[in-house]
């Protein structure tokens, strides 16, 4: 087990790793448990995507109420993912910027997207270069984690 303390704008995490199997990992951070889905790295940003917290029971009754607003953009996923590369929640949470608009050029490491979820802010970068084909969120949407935020062309 490998334990590590990260300071991420001034709050202090403690990260223990419990298990890696494959492309999973079992973490917990501040003592609260997760399982991690660790991708290929990309330019700027090396590090794991939060995939699920094993406590789903307290996301589970907002999640009732807010399946009507990332509906639409459900519904245009398959268009959008033909006509690029999507940009996908990593978390549930909430819509506080959107960076980009159709048409905006935008390059790997790029913030394009400000995703608010357990009180933090979490800027949502472009893991392709292209040019911004569909926007599918506005400030004040709420996302489930694997929601199409964009789609990068």
């Amino acid at each position: 087990m490998n334990k590590y303390q990260y300071k991420v704008q001034g709050v202090d995490y403690e990260v223990e790793i419990e298990d890696v199997e494959g492309n999973i990992a079992k973490v917990n951070v501040n003592g609260i448990p997760f399982e991690v889905e660790m991708q290929r790295p990309i330019n700027a940003a090396k590090h794991p995507s939060i995939v699920k917290p094993k406590v789903a029971a307290p996301v589970a009754p907002a999640a009732t109420a807010a399946p009507a607003a990332p509906a639409a953009p459900q519904q245009k996923q398959p268009a959008a993912a033909a006509s690029g590369n999507s940009v996908k929640a990593p978390l549930p949470g909430t819509i506080t910027a959107v960076q980009v608009k159709v048409g905006d050029t935008v390059n790997i490491g790029d913030v394009v997207v400000i995703l608010e979820a357990m009180k933090m802010q979490n800027n949502i970068e472009a893991e392709y270069a292209g040019t911004i084909t569909a926007v599918n969120v506005v400030p004040g949407d709420s996302v489930m984690e694997g929601s199409v935020l964009l789609t990068i062309g």
